[in-house]
Order: C-alpha cells, then sequence, then structure tokens
C-alpha cells in the first residue's frame, strides 16, 4: 500500500513546520496550519521569497490553539522565546495576501517587537479570524487559511527521488524534503497505476499529479491543482538563506506546466475533515490526466 511517511503543520505562515505522527485534517487543512501570519506594518504579508530568515522561526501551538510559542534556531539564544496567549477578540485589521485582501487579528507588541528583531525589520503577526470563510479555486474548489492556494499540499518521495537523481546529473546535491514545504509526505511500495503498464503508483514519481479522489485515515481530498513552486525552494530551509539556483534551474527542464512556471507536487482541496496519522493508508478512489 501507499502510506503516509510524514505529516507536518506550519502555525505561522512562511516558518519552520512541526511534524506529528497525528492531525486533524479540518476543512482548512491540518489544524492551525498557516493559522498564523507575519506581515509588515501596512499589513502585506511577509514570505521567505523577501524574508528567509522566517524559516528559523519555529512555532509550538496548543492542541486547542489557545497558545503559541516562537522561538529562533539561528543558533543562538540571543532572541530567547516568545509566548502569547492567542486573542481571537482583538480588533480586526486589514491584510494583504497576493494582493487580496483578508482580515486578521494583529497579537500584540510584544510578539511583533521580537518577529521585528529576529527578521530585522518591522513586522507584526496576525491571526486567522474565526469568521475567514477564503475560498481557494482549482478543480475541486476548497477553504484555507493564510495557505497559498489550497489546503493541503501532498508530495511523494518518489518526485523528490527523481528530481535528485537529475540534479546529481548536472553535479547539484539532493536536497530534503522540507525545502518544498508539504503537508503530507507519501510513500510506496503500494497500489497500482491505473494504466496498461501496471506497477505501485507511490513508486512512480509525480503519480500525485493524477490522483483526483483520495480518502486518507478518515478523511477525503479532492485534487486542485498542481504546485506552482517559486523562489522560495531556494532557501535552505536550517540556515535561512538563500542558496543557488537549485531546484527551480532543473525543474524547469522537465517540469513546466502548461499554464506556465514550474510545479512539483500537487494541492488538494478537503471534502471530508477527519484525523490522519502516519503510516495510514493513502487510496486513490479516482485518476484522471496529468496537467504537466
Amino acid at each position: 500500500m501507499a502510506y503516509v511517511t510524514d505529516l507536518i503543520c506550519y502555525p505561522v505562515k512562511g516558518c519552520a513546520g512541526t511534524s506529528t505522527s497525528d492531525a486533524h485534517l479540518t476543512l482548512a487543512g491540518l489544524a492551525h496550519d498557516r493559522s498564523f501570519m507575519v506581515i509588515s506594518e501596512d499589513g502585506v504579508y511577509r514570505t521567505q521569497r523577501h524574508h528567509p530568515r522566517l524559516a528559523l522561526i519555529r512555532p509550538a501551538v496548543s492542541a486547542d490553539g489557545t497558545r503559541l510559542t516562537l522561538d529562533s534556531a539561528d543558533g543562538t539564544t540571543r532572541y530567547g522565546t516568545v509566548c502569547l496567549d492567542v486573542t481571537t477578540s482583538a480588533p480586526r485589521r486589514d491584510v494583504e495576501l497576493f494582493g487580496a485582501a483578508f482580515q486578521g487579528i494583529d497579537q500584540g507588541d510584544t510578539v511583533a517587537a521580537w518577529l521585528s528583531e529576529v527578521l530585522g525589520t518591522p513586522s507584526r503577526l496576525v491571526r486567522v479570524p474565526p469568521e475567514h470563510d477564503r475560498v481557494t479555486q482549482g478543480l475541486t474548489p476548497g477553504r484555507a487559511g493564510y495557505a497559498d492556494s489550497g489546503a493541503v499540499h501532498l508530495l511523494s518521495r518518489a518526485s523528490l527521488t527523481l528530481l535528485n537523481r537529475r540534479m546529481s546529473e548536472r553535479g547539484a546535491p539532493p536536497l530534503p524534503m522540507n525545502r518544498f514545504r508539504p503537508n503530507i509526505v507519501v510513500d510506496g511500495p503500494g497500489g497500482h497505476r491505473p494504466d496498461s503498464d501496471g506497477g505501485d503508483w507511490a513508486t512512480v514519481p509525480h503519480a500525485e499529479d493524477r490522483a483526483r479522489h483520495v480518502i486518507i485515515g478518515g478523511a477525503q481530498l479532492g485534487y486542485a491543482k498542481l504546485a506552482a513552486r517559486c523562489a522560495v525552494t531556494l532557501v535552505e530551509q536550517e540556515a535561512g538563506a538563500r542558496r543557488g539556483p537549485e531546484p527551480l534551474r532543473t525543474l524547469a527542464e522537465y517540469r513546466r506546466a502548461a499554464s506556465g512556471g514550474v510545479v512539483f507536487g500537487a494541492k488538494f482541496s478537503v471534502i471530508r475533515p477527519g484525523k490522519l496519522s502516519v503510516g495510514d493508508e493513502v487510496v486513490i478512489q479516482e485518476w484522471g490526466d496529468t496537467e504537466c
């Protein structure tokens, strides 16, 4: 069978992820995923594209979402740790995400000062309001918090293995999975591709591109779109710094989407919430054609 090997939640958009063995999948993705966002003083979202040091910020959120802790993995202790009681009742403020207008709940001056020091630029932290109802587009529309373009990013180890092999052919070192910041990582062996040559689908690179309806644990996912890749993939997550042209240079050779840009992995909307666990079987109920 194909199975889940990793579940990763990113409580604060752009910051480090937290691996977990079990997670509840809500209509907006893994519980607490991208429910917080770092913004400039005028409300524009911050991203690793321009602020790679975001990768060094390690969030931890309580199970009920009422307590958030941030620390820095920069190799020093000069920033310390900041802990805050999450507020959902403070006044809303306008925020901007990819040019679209949303609302956020400002989490106060203490965490704002901490973030500003770590990032070296004035910054604030906002939370998704309870009334947030953002609709994401794609083959299966869905809901999301502050995620880029869909609730769940799913990626297979087979896809990364192929990329690393192609990069090695041009003398580039392999990259870890965290360069691509997936929520669900899938591995084989198991299942069979719905085509004449058979084979284990989870060991076939980019098979996730063709998965249209997926059952994992108690949840059901619907394919939305391919995951477009940007300069965030150039950031070494452990260092919080941009490193050279890979993987975008290699992906441009064989992963150009028909609509333009390069793609790697797939975005899914949540059709039915439920519990997910590492080791869960990944069942593909329906397949489609690849867009790449």
